[in-house]
């Protein structure tokens, strides 16, 4: 069972600490690797929870890591639901 008092683990976190830093790959290293409009400054942005993974970004990550699309996604739906909650007024009727 997850923890309720801490939030889920950014997809960024899981990024830095799974795929590179296990692998020895530099930001620099993974955003050229990933090409295109890649670059290392992007990459940090996502790794310090600067910049949310999109649709786009979760089907780069899942071509290069193995995984899925949904894996990123549902990483990234779970860390912002779990702040939505934070901030939401209950509305209930009971």
């Amino acid at each position: 069972m997850l923890p309720k008092h801490r939030p889920p683990t950014h997809p960024g976190e899981i990024l830095l600490e799974e795929f590179l830093r296990p692998l020895n790959l530099s930001q620099e290293q993974f955003a050229k690797y990933l090409g295109g409009s890649w670059t290392q400054p992007k990459v940090s942005e996502i790794i310090n929870k600067k910049r949310r993974v999109t649709e786009a970004i979760a089907l780069d990550f899942a071509d290069v890591s193995g995984t899925s699309a949904e894996f990123w996604m549902n990483l990234q739906n779970r860390y912002d639901l779990w702040f939505a909650r934070l901030e939401h007024r209950d509305y209930s009727l009971a």
